[in-house]
């Protein structure tokens, strides 16, 4: 068979049905479909689509189902719950707390007396920080009893004790600040030395001591460490018994008398000074459960004694046995140069001067803590 023949009469055959195809006229409407409208545009170069052609192959990973709401997996609020509130730059803190210790003896044959303690406290901060700003208050109430078997209450505790400390600064990065810090410290009721009962020695702002002053401080972001410097700081210490400001107590002026002991001048109720205070607070947690405070300050006069360091330092720890029960072991020292003992006579002798010396309290109890 001459292969080069078929092959042209193949290619004539094709080239006829291609012309038969296209040039004869539609004789119905199901054997071609009618003209279609042109979907696209063609603007110089670009071509655009007019209708857009839909998906006709989907992804096995495509979950087309229509949404719908389930409970299945919904739980009940444990708490009740809590409407939005627009945040607020105050930090408040209220703190009740209450220890009591108790012994009793029953056919104790080493001896010993029944005995009950309790000490109440409360504290309110009320912090403001925003960005340059910061101004912190507080309030610190203190007052404890103890009874003792045959014997009448005595008191262990007694203190007043607020602060108002206004700090600015220049930008938001540094953690100095310029401040300006006010204190005032006093007691409740009136302090005796036992078992004597009629001759108080300490009473209601008396004595009193208000600390007033403008410095630096250092704060860091937690607001757990502060130390404030003052090189000028007004102190004033305020005794307003006349019987004791007459007798010199707590530094003041005691008055002037005649030889037969009658009152020329009475004594002088508020003492004045002038001089350099340095502040500082701390707390950290030196383990899981137990916290540590430390509160100290030192003040030193520029006009009558410079040199002579007032001390006033506080170390706490707190042990925490849940929300609500809580231990505490504290100690508190002070100094203060101004502050004279009674000088002690025996048989018309000397032998205990009247001077300043270092003041220790110590205190251990287990109790309820509530904030609120």
């Amino acid at each position: 068979m001459n292969y080069a023949y078929l092959k042209k009469l193949v290619q004539k055959i094709v080239l006829a049905l291609f012309l038969i195809t296209f040039s004869l006229p539609s004789f119905s409407q199901d054997s071609l479909a009618t003209t279609s409208e042109i979907d696209t545009t063609i603007i110089n170069t670009i071509v655009i689509r007019k209708n857009q052609e839909k998906i006709k192959h989907i992804p096995r990973g495509a979950h087309l189902t229509n949404p719908y709401i389930s409970f299945k997996k919904t739980k009940p609020l444990a708490k009740k719950f809590k409407r939005f509130r627009i945040p607020s730059f105050w930090i408040k803190k209220n703190q009740l707390g209450i220890r009591v210790s108790e012994v009793a003896f029953v056919n104790w044959n080493a001896g010993g007396n029944n005995s009950i303690s309790g000490l109440g406290s409360l504290k309110f901060e009320r912090n403001y920080k925003f960005r340059y700003v910061q101004w912190d208050n507080e309030l610190e109430l203190r007052y404890g009893l103890n009874a003792q078997e045959d014997q009448k209450l005595r008191k262990t505790d007694d203190n007043i004790r607020m602060s108002s400390t206004f700090g600015y600064r220049r930008d938001t990065i540094s953690n100095w600040y310029y401040s300006v810090k006010a204190n005032l410290r006093t007691q409740f009721s009136n302090g005796y030395k036992y078992p004597d009962r009629t001759t108080p020695i300490s009473r209601f702002m008396a004595p009193g001591y208000f600390f007033f002053g403008a410095g630096t401080s250092y704060i860091t972001p937690d607001q757990k460490f502060n130390l404030y410097i003052s090189p000028l700081t007004l102190k004033s210490t305020y005794v307003l018994d006349q019987r004791l400001a007459d007798k010199g107590a707590f530094g003041v002026k005691k008055a002037t008398l005649d030889t037969n002991g009658n009152i020329i001048t009475p004594g002088e109720t508020v003492f004045v000074e002038l001089g350099f205070l340095l502040t500082n607070t701390w707390q950290t947690n030196i383990a899981k459960n137990v916290k540590m405070k430390h509160r100290l300050s030192l003040y030193t006069d520029y006009l009558t004694s410079f040199g002579n360091v007032d001390v006033d330092w506080e170390l706490n720890i707190d042990l925490k046995v849940n929300k609500y029960i809580k231990a505490n072991i504290g100690t508190h020292i002070i100094y203060d140069d101004d502050i004279l003992f009674d000088e002690v006579k025996e048989n018309g002798v000397v032998v205990d001067a009247g001077i300043p010396r270092i003041q220790f309290k110590q205190l251990l109890g287990v109790g309820v803590s509530y904030d609120f």
